[in-house]
Parts: structure tokens; C-alpha cells; sequence
């Protein structure tokens, strides 16, 4: 067990790719700095061995992620993380191995405000969905103080909690700039500028872009626009990569049904513990 050190970047970035879809965020992020050094990468990258080879490691940044391991794996990096300062704000990953480490890390870490161990993961690897909505377009930079509102209310219904009081709340601000800077925030506006639909693409790897922060409108909902909307996003996030993902509360019917009708299908099951 050991912090890894660029010298493991290689075999970090295989083990990561042994679960593309899964490991969307942290490979876009690995991939991005080109470094294991948490000051670059955001976090540091704690591995475990057997003999000479990575057989599991967690990325532990704004969220701790387990990448790879089996049983044993996930409950040696718990036990290795929990004697350690708590940076992180969550835990995502597939849900076997979240669902390993919690109960080790609860034990130090302060009481979950959530967890939801049911969280469908989807992906799209068939033809591109049709009929699209036309007004969806890339966000621009002088957009930002529109999108914001739409991007704080997304979060706040999503994890329970506004992003202006959440720790780490600048950095969601930031992180939405950025997105809306490189072209990965999509939105349609109304004739008065109000944000109608968003979703971002946050993570782009060379086998997916991982879609998050779907979002209609609450007064627009149940009219079709998220299902037409969403599908102009899919259509830009395959130029991208040869797969689309998302993940999803297994509780949200609404939702899963509109993925159904874009053509995504189940590959896994994540789990999230919000702290």
C-alpha cells in the first residue's frame, strides 16, 4: 500500500481502463494532468499490490473513487484512507466496492448526509438518437451568470443541499465556468434568457464522454424537451468519444425512461455516499 508516484502512471492509466466507463471521471482527469502528483492531478493516488502488480487503487480528491481491487483491496484502501485527513466531499464508484469501504470509513469520517447504493450506470454505443432539439447549443462564457442559477438549482434538487453553502461551494462556481469555457455546457434559453434545459459533458476519455447535470426546467417538465434536448447533447459527446454515459438514482423513473427512449442500456451499478 503506498502513495503512487509518476513511475506507476502506465499501469495506473491500464487499470483504469480496465473499466472505461466506470472510471470515466478519473481517467479524463489522469489523462488531463498527465501526472500522479496530487498538486497537478487534484488528489493523490493511493495503489496496493500484489507481487509487482497494481491490482487496485483509489483516486482520493474532491471525491474519494475506488478504481479496480476486489473485497480485500477496498477494505485495506478504507482502512488506509481513514487515518488520514478527510478532503473529500463524497465516495463514487461501483457500488460493490463503495459499498466495501463505507462501513470502515464511517467509523472516523463525520455521519453521511446521503448514500444512495443503487445509482444505474448507462451507457450508448448504438446510433446516435434522432430528433434532437435545434435551440440546445455550447453555453457562451457571457452566459455564465444565466446558467449559474439553472446549474445551482440542478444541484441543490439533485444532492439535497445549495452549492452556495456546500463546502467547496467557489469551486463549483469555477468548475462551471470551465465547463462552459471549453464548450462541455449545453443549454436552451427562453425568449427572456432563463435557462430551459442543461446538461454538461464533465468528463471526456478516449472510450466516453460521461454526461451530468441533466436538468429541465421544473415548469417545462412532462413535455418532451429533455428527451429531444439531451439527444443534441449525445449527438455532440459522440464526436467526442465512441460512448456516452451517465449515471442514474435507480428512484428516478422519470429519468430512466427518457434514457431508455435515447437508446442507453444498464452496464453497472455505482453507488454515492454524500458526506
Amino acid at each position: 500500500m503506498a502513495v503512487l508516484t509518476d513511475s506507476s502512471l502506465p499501469e495506473f492509466t491500464v487499470l483504469v481502463d480496465s473499466d472505461p466507463v466506470a472510471n470515466a471521471v478519473v481517467s479524463a482527469r489522469v489523462r488531463a494532468a498527465r501526472t500522479l502528483v496530487a498538486a497537478r492531478l487534484g488528489g493523490l493516488v493511493v495503489g496496493v499490490r500484489q507481487g509487482d502488480e497494481l491490482v487496485g487503487a483509489c483516486y482520493a480528491g474532491g471525491s474519494l473513487v475506488p478504481v479496480g481491487g476486489d473485497l480485500e483491496t477496498w477494505e485495506a484502501l478504507a482502512r488506509y484512507v481513514s487515518k488520514r485527513p478527510r478532503g473529500c466531499t463524497s465516495i463514487v464508484g461501483r457500488a460493490d466496492a463503495v459499498g466495501a469501504m463505507w462501513p470502515l470509513l464511517a467509523a472516523t469520517w463525520a455521519p453521511a448526509r446521503c448514500v444512495r447504493m443503487s445509482q444505474p450506470l448507462l451507457v450508448l454505443d448504438g446510433p446516435v438518437p434522432t430528433g434532437g432539439n435545434p435551440s440546445v447549443r455550447p453555453a457562451r462564457p457571457d452566459e455564465l451568470e444565466r446558467y449559474v442559477p439553472a446549474a445551482t438549482a440542478m444541484f441543490t434538487e439533485e444532492l439535497g443541499v445549495s452549492p452556495n453553502v456546500a463546502p467547496g461551494s467557489a469551486a463549483y462556481r469555477t468548475r462551471v465556468s470551465e465547463l462552459i469555457c471549453a464548450g462541455r455546457a449545453f443549454a436552451s434559453f427562453d425568449f427572456r434568457g432563463q435557462v430551459m434545459f442543461k446538461a454538461e459533458i464533465a468528463a471526456v476519455s478516449p472510450h466516453t464522454c460521461q454526461i451530468q447535470g441533466v436538468w429541465v426546467r421544473p415548469d417545462l417538465r412532462g413535455r418532451g424537451i429533455g428527451t429531444a434536448s439531451l439527444a443534441t447533447v449525445i449527438a455532440h459527446a459522440r464526436v467526442l468519444a465512441p460512448t456516452v454515459s451517465l449515471y442514474v438514482n435507480d428512484y428516478n423513473t422519470a429519468a430512466r425512461r427518457m434514457y431508455a427512449r435515447l437508446g442507453m442500456r444498464q452496464v453497472a451499478t455505482l453507488a454515492t455516499v454524500l458526506l
